[in-house]
């Protein structure tokens, strides 16, 4: 079955790369209509969370993003298919970082950086058009893929523009085997971790919200420089690139306040504009207080 699938996977890429963006931007249009109409995937939970996360607006307004949003959702799946085939000038043409010379410092005393941002905008170009832009070695952390064909076609594809893919059930690894590299360490945070008992808990638009600790963790233990990346969807098929310092020196600050302060910034950008954030997971189906209870009641157990 997973051979199946990766072939259906390669032929949608094959075509992809035939298909100049207008055309596929059609395609996306038939898959919204599909998502939000037919199939109404997901519905509930994206109201849901738009609800949670913007209590004040009106219940016209949350439907009026809640389409905005399934339009966003399907030209991403488009433009991630298509992006295994793009050439590195239109990679660089669509997904433009507008200010790679913060990092010049770095490069030259040859320190790796951590960049650290959301699921927001466009977050899979960010793992191609890097190695075109930036010259640190750009070495994205990602969650493998259950599909083994595709994991494998994925790495191979990412290795060709110039990017390492690395496990996220590896990262420690992955910070051993290129400390003496230097790299840019690309971190999407922002989806709900496992382990409760290692999360950063953030006031995530008034509610309380547990984040990967990963970031933090690691920007600790190496002393690297963190930036946020903040992704800025500009029109259809193309997104500006911001790099925003946050620390120098992260084992200066107080525990959790790396954390706090990027997500802080991911939380602006969606304010803005949240029809690019990713509404169809369950972000907030554990609370701290669902937490502390499960956690004592493990403990009189044990």
């Amino acid at each position: 079955m997973n051979l199946f699938f990766y072939l259906i996977f390669r032929l949608f890429i094959s075509l992809f790369k035939l298909l100049p963006f207008r055309l596929l931007y059609l395609i996306s249009d038939v898959f919204y209509y599909l998502a939000f109409y037919v199939l109404r995937y997901r519905r509930k939970i994206v109201s849901g969370n738009l609800t949670k996360a913007f209590p004040d607006k009106a219940s016209t307004e949350i439907q009026r993003i809640t389409k905005q949003y399934y339009r966003y959702l399907a030209d991403i799946m488009v433009e991630s298919l298509k992006g295994f085939t793009m050439s590195p000038k239109s990679i660089v043409k669509r997904y433009k970082v507008l200010n790679p010379e913060i990092l010049e410092q770095y490069y030259i005393r040859k320190q790796s950086v951590i960049g650290v941002s959301g699921h927001y905008g466009n977050w899979e170009w960010g793992s191609i058009s890097g190695a075109f832009q930036l010259k640190h070695l750009p070495v994205a952390l990602y969650k493998p893929l259950t599909n083994p064909y595709i994991d494998r076609f994925l790495k191979r594809n990412r290795a060709k523009y110039g990017t390492q893919l690395a496990s996220i059930k590896e990262t420690f690894e992955t910070f051993e085997t290129n400390k003496h590299s230097t790299c840019i360490y690309l971190m999407i945070a922002d989806q709900s971790p496992k382990n409760l008992e290692k999360a950063y808990w953030v006031d995530f638009f008034g509610l309380d919200t547990p984040f990967l600790h990963g970031p933090e963790k690691y920007a600790r233990i190496y002393r690297l420089p963190v930036v946020y990346i903040d992704i800025r969807p500009v029109k259809r098929g193309f997104y500006e690139i911001e790099l925003i310092p946050i620390t120098e020196a992260p084992n200066d600050m107080k525990d959790g306040e790396l954390t706090e302060r990027w997500v802080r910034m991911l939380e602006e950008r969606i304010t803005k504009n949240p029809q690019f954030w990713i509404w169809s997971h369950r972000r907030w189906k554990r609370t701290r207080q669902q937490w502390i209870k499960l956690k004592k009641t493990k403990q009189i157990v044990n």
